[in-house]
């Protein structure tokens, strides 16, 4: 029986790519998310499911596992790829912005994985969850996504405990800078600040990196993916960062590099 995946968030960035990449690789891929436009354009590209739900609430997470199983007859994998973010300091965030980071960062992934764990049980399958490089590194003024990211981090590390037992996999993936349209709109601001296109802030923000540059949607992807097939069997509670080696700089060394070159 053809295997099936379900890819919240999948109407933009990492999580269409994410759906582009499953289908390639031979599943049915259902594409949920809260605006209708982008997710029916994605699930028409890869012959899949479209569902409208919002999966910071229990009916809408709930909704989008149901409609997938009812439309598949199976789930194989669980791919969480919605983000939202509220860049403030703590002491000038709003509770509803914070709310809402959290909501869709962390209370979200859970009502899903909540929702899609007895037929991940049934069928022996996988949940990829994508959080941030931010989830392990702090951030200027993104308290709230930050912390939102480092919870989404243990709690698929708690599903990957509890339920590893019952064969069902998690593992999640930590991407640096991707260039996707929730990264340009921060690009852009730092774009306006130093004067220059959104090319050259990419090349101000990825100046550290060793890679030297941003990721695109596709290379992380390729991770999601691989986490999520049976070439990734035996890795459970896995956090892998796609991020140009950005998580191996010591920030406090970079004034001893040589000039480049």
């Amino acid at each position: 029986m053809t295997p099936t995946a379900l890819i919240i968030g999948g109407g933009t960035g990492i999580g269409a790519a994410v759906a582009s990449r499953m289908a390639s690789a031979g599943y049915a891929v259902c594409v949920s998310g809260r605006r209708r436009g982008p997710i029916e354009e994605v699930a028409a590209a890869v012959s899949g499911l479209a569902v409208s739900a919002d999966a910071s609430s229990p009916e809408g997470a709930q909704l989008a596992v149901d409609a997938c199983v009812g439309r598949f007859g199976r789930l194989d994998a669980l791919v969480v790829s919605a983000g939202a973010g509220a860049g403030a300091m703590v002491a000038e965030q709003t509770i509803e912005r914070w709310n809402l980071v959290i909501g869709t960062n962390l209370t979200a992934p859970f009502l899903v994985c909540r929702a899609a764990l007895p037929h991940l049980i049934e069928s022996r399958g996988a949940i990829v969850t994508v959080s941030s490089l931010a989830g392990l590194r702090a951030d200027p003024a993104s308290a709230a996504y930050c912390s939102s990211k480092a919870g989404l981090v243990m709690l698929t590390q708690c599903i990957a405990l509890d339920y590893g037992p019952l064969g069902v996999r998690a593992n999640t993936v930590c991407p640096g800078w991707i260039r996707t349209a929730m990264a340009d709109e921060e690009i852009d601001v730092l774009a306006a600040r130093r004067g220059v296109d959104r090319d050259g802030a990419y090349a101000i923000a990825a100046a550290d990196i060793p890679a030297r540059r941003a990721g695109t949607p596709e290379e992380a992807a390729e991770a999601v993916a691989w986490l999520a097939s049976t070439a990734a069997s035996y890795v459970n509670g896995a956090v892998l960062t796609v991020d140009g080696g950005a998580a191996v700089v010591d920030a406090g060394t970079l004034a001893f590099a040589p000039p480049a070159g």
